[in-house]
């Protein structure tokens, strides 16, 4: 499995998280061939690793 620095990833919160503690994520760009997702309530969570075909995917799946 390839390694990823995600030290200095540049991380977006989801515009549907507040400050009430909601369940939201936060994906990160500019980390070529993944998309970082993490919980964006606790920041040094776990991170999943997705290829941008299945974000891609995920996406059109809650949009639909």
């Amino acid at each position: 499995m390839e390694e990823y620095d995600l030290t200095n990833a540049r991380w977006n919160k989801s515009s549907y998280s507040n400050g009430d503690g909601g369940n939201c994520v936060e994906v990160a760009g500019g980390v070529p061939g993944a998309v970082p997702v993490r919980d964006s309530k606790v920041q040094d969570s776990p991170v999943l690793l997705l290829s941008a075909s299945a974000w891609a995917n995920f996406l059109d799946g809650i949009r639909h």
